[in-house]
């Protein structure tokens, strides 16, 4: 993304008091169900790291690796989880049913994703481990397909593994990017840059796919079992629950993917990966994209607090 970020328009302000005193710049895209470009604000084909919203993918290239993963392990493999007891106990079986522990996990040493599991888990004396990263659902499914295939498990970071080249490919096959920068990942793995179109045309395919295709099985296991794929208190799982149809990641650094039922879908990127704006910026552009639902006023809210009050808000400018 230029570095320049005047022509990026501000999608949230941050409104305290009835006084605006911050601004979140970014870029949107939205597709029509035909694929064309429906909304498009700032630089929507400039390449990005989708951070976690590649997910999806990740998942889809271990399927077509030879995988057998379905339902809520599937969802699990597709997610940012929150470190909630279920989330760790499905980790737990992935890795099982490949003969593996908690150890083979190269995911940092963390605390769960949601500040709620958090509180719980320091209270009961819990310390940082990798399977409380939100990555390790995903880990646990890279670790599984290099079991089932008899490859290093050592190296499934690396991105000349096996794994991690059919992740490439995968990406690339479904945004339509080059792919021409790879990074790494908070979590440790590789991290294809594509842009913001390329996302969102990823996340159409997926949701129009043929049934029984790797791509088509992520989605409707993501669909079937959003709590899987965030959480309890997250909104990925509020959207994918109240909104029929819907596929829904979110990625660090305030980046966010859609796919309705139709084949509509949007991503978008807030620049200063601020995470207080993606429900807000969300909102607004579902609702352009024509949705209609309640859980978008749940989603939206982004309240500031003073004195232990709520004495404004980051609302949508777009």
């Amino acid at each position: 993304m230029n570095a320049n970020t005047a022509a990026h328009p501000v999608l949230a302000e941050v409104v305290r008091s009835g006084f605006v005193e911050g601004r979140h710049c970014g870029s949107v895209v939205a597709l029509a169900a035909d694929g064309s470009v429906e909304l498009a604000l700032g630089e929507p084909d400039a390449p990005i790291f989708p951070r976690s919203s590649t997910k999806p993918m990740q998942a889809a290239a271990v399927l077509r690796l030879g995988l057998d993963l379905d339902g809520e392990l599937l969802a699990l493999a597709s997610s940012s989880h929150s470190g909630e007891t279920f989330h760790r106990d499905g980790v737990r079986a992935i890795l099982a049913s490949a003969g593996l522990d908690e150890s083979a996990l190269q995911t940092p040493h963390s605390f769960p994703l949601d500040e709620v599991e958090t509180e719980l888990h320091l209270r009961a004396g819990g310390e940082r481990e990798p399977i409380l990263m939100d990555c390790s659902g995903k880990h646990a499914a890279m670790l599984a397909v290099c079991v089932a295939n008899g490859w290093p498990t050592r190296t499934y970071l690396e991105i000349d593994h096996p794994v991690q080249q059919e992740i490439l490919r995968v990406v690339r096959e479904f945004t339509g990017d080059p792919v021409d920068h790879i990074g790494t990942d908070g979590c440790g793995a590789p991290l294809m840059a594509v842009s913001l179109t390329g996302l969102a045309r990823a996340f159409r395919a997926f949701v129009l796919a043929e049934p029984g295709t790797p791509e088509r099985r992520v989605a409707d296991a993501m669909r079937a079992h959003p709590s899987f794929v965030a959480g309890t208190r997250r909104i990925d799982t509020w959207l994918m629950e109240e909104v029929p149809g819907s596929m829904a990641k979110m990625g660090a650094e305030a980046v966010q993917a859609v796919a309705l039922e139709d084949g509509r879908a949007l991503a978008f990127k807030v620049d200063d990966g601020a995470k207080r704006a993606i429900g807000p910026v969300l909102a607004q552009a579902l609702r352009r994209m024509g949705v209609e639902a309640a859980v978008l006023d749940k989603i939206g809210d982004s309240p500031l607090c003073g004195g232990g009050r709520r004495v404004g808000e980051v609302r949508a400018a777009f």
